[in-house]
């Protein structure tokens, strides 16, 4: 699609344009021409919105769709129609499927599904044979097939042995590896995190304790083995500072964090809302601060949304009996930009990018076209009707937002809120 975007602000620190409000007209899927001001060539579809901003495409490291086997909680189509209205060019898509995506015809199938679409997807196959981490799966032929990472979502890789070689065994292929920090036996049935909120409201704890002693395990192995790993939405403070000595060391390890953990702390579950059982889960007011301090230092890589759309039959439960997860895709956006600048925000929304290989185009002429289209000003408040996804449990659900998504130019195709 041809078109031709009036008065927009450009957000995008590799470019010369950065913070310079321009004329962009695109042809054939890149920018033809970028200046103070461009008459419309051939009577082309024009953009011209109060507020409008643009940056290089937004980046979620970390997207759960139901398909194939959860159909009821997002298919594959939906949800990445949601990625589109939420900003986002590119999402990574994790492998917590039924049956689980550990095979190379389980990637070709995901991508097939995408194929038509603005949004680039990204699978991320599993990390173990149907994720129950005994057996490393066909990581291999994941990878030719389409594969960005390796990950059994949410599951920590128990088997230190089995680590081990997934660490020794990618390299020869420049695979990355994910592995979730959590150590079981010491968070057995926790549902909040230990503190004095969980005291409070009589709901049992997952300790800090739990996240740092897996960090610390892995970062061990990878010292010892070497390759890629990855750590996904860190929590506490002691997490951050284990990472920031691993960088130091010039180990190859990144990680992220979860809007959730940068917005909210433990405080916020008084109300027992099952949409912020979460995992990991809430920290605390200090926990949360440094996340905040160490994302902008660079020691966190980036941010995700971590959406994981759940169906309201496992969510309008006890707080206890609900599965854990919250959507994130719509509020992303606007939850960084309510509690960073503008700069800062696409920044981590971008960063990860790096991370997984995924390239990166500059809004320079001559460059293809890969943008998030928004406006950083609007206040809005998230509610039901806002949400695209199939499944409405959003732990940001009634929380004032600024920034608005208003969506994507991606693959030569537009798609507005």
């Amino acid at each position: 699609m041809n078109i031709l975007l009036k008065s927009v602000t450009i957000v995008d620190k590799s470019s010369k344009l950065h913070l310079k409000k321009r004329d962009v007209l695109i042809t054939n899927g890149a920018f033809e021409k970028i200046a103070p001001k461009i008459n419309n060539p051939d009577s082309r579809k024009e953009l011209n919105f109060k507020g409008l901003h643009i940056s290089q495409g937004w980046f979620d490291s970390s997207v759960s769709f139901g398909e194939p086997g959860f159909e009821e909680r997002e298919t594959i189509e939906n949800g990445l129609k949601t990625a589109a209205k939420s900003g986002f060019t590119a999402v990574a898509v994790n492998s917590n499927t039924n049956p689980v995506t550990d095979s190379k015809s389980d990637i070709l199938y995901i991508l097939s599904k995408a194929s038509h679409h603005p949004v680039s997807l990204y699978p991320i196959g599993a990390l173990t044979d149907q994720g129950t981490g005994e057996n490393l799966a066909e990581l291999y032929d994941m990878k030719n097939a389409g594969a960005i990472a390796f990950y059994d979502y949410q599951k920590p890789v128990k088997n230190p042995n089995l680590l081990k070689i997934a660490l020794q065994y990618t390299q020869s292929f420049n695979g990355l590896v994910i592995a979730y920090c959590n150590e079981d036996d010491v968070s057995k049935n926790g549902v909040v995190n230990e503190e004095v909120s969980s005291t409070k409201l009589g709901l049992k704890g997952i300790p800090a304790l739990a996240e740092e002693l897996h960090i610390n395990r892995n970062l061990f192995l990878l010292e010892y083995t070497g390759g890629k790993l990855h750590i996904p939405t860190i929590s506490t403070k002691k997490s951050v500072e284990l990472i920031k000595n691993a960088k130091s060391k010039g180990l190859n390890v990144s990680c992220s964090v979860s809007v959730n953990n940068l917005i909210l702390n433990d405080d916020a579950l008084i109300d027992f809302n099952t949409n912020l059982k979460l995992k990991p889960p809430l920290r605390t007011d200090a926990d949360k601060t440094a996340l905040i301090n160490a994302l902008k230092e660079g020691i966190i890589d980036g941010v995700t949304s971590d959406h994981n759309p759940i169906d309201i039959e496992h969510k309008n439960v006890e707080f206890d009996n609900a599965l854990f997860g919250s959507i994130g895709l719509e509020s992303c956006f606007g939850a960084l930009n309510t509690h960073f600048c503008l700069e800062d925000s696409i920044e981590f929304l971008t960063r990860l990018k790096v991370v997984f290989g995924i390239e990166s185009s500059s809004i320079s002429e001559g460059n293809k076209v890969n943008i998030s289209l928004f406006n950083p000003n609007v206040t809005w408040k998230l509610e039901e009707k806002d949400i695209v996804s199939s499944s409405k449990n959003s732990a940001l659900l009634g929380q004032f937002l600024k920034g608005k998504p208003l969506g994507v130019y991606a693959n030569k195709k537009l798609i507005l809120n």
